[in-house]
């Protein structure tokens, strides 16, 4: 396996999704979802300087740093419990896609270095571990927020 490949694949990824999160804050209507989309970005920004210096490390031939093996971040201590009845009092149809599609890059993210871990050993296996780890905790945040709001907004009155 080269590992190198892989963090160049994930670096390329991990910025489509800064700039999908970016783009996103800037566009919707939801208060808390666009805080949350902010967020995300900022943690796509520190997963891209991880990445960066875990790909620096296996150009020198030198191991890079442990990685952090702490929690995953903004989202799993604070992002379920932000102000969501807020944001579901607004009109939502469009955010609803925008959360679906963020679900389902943080899922195939999570996938992608699941599978990469699987396949990396010692150092490598770790930080592909801890990337998955954060993008699965992503997902569970874009997941609940998807169907709360969904489930909100189908049982608004027409027109709401």
């Amino acid at each position: 396996m080269n590992v190198q490949k892989i963090y160049e694949y994930a670096l390329q990824r991990e910025e489509e999704g800064f700039r999908f999160f970016s783009d996103h804050a800037t566009n919707t209507r939801h208060a808390v979802i666009k805080e949350i989309f902010e967020r995300l970005a900022d943690e796509e920004a520190g997963h891209i300087s991880f990445i960066k210096r875990h790909l620096a490390a296996t150009d020198d031939s030198q191991p890079a740093n442990e990685p952090d093996l702490g929690g995953s971040g903004w989202f799993d201590q604070r992002a379920a419990a932000e102000q969501l009845e807020q944001s579901l009092s607004e009109s939502m149809l469009p955010d609803v896609a925008v959360l679906r599609t963020a679900f389902l890059i943080e899922r195939d993210l999570a996938e992608f270095y699941e599978m990469a871990a699987d396949r990396a050993e010692g150092q490598n296996r770790k930080v592909f571990q801890q990337l998955a780890a954060w993008e699965r905790g992503h997902e569970t945040l874009f997941k609940d927020l998807h169907d709360r709001i969904f489930k909100h907004y189908t049982e608004m009155p027409w027109g709401g």
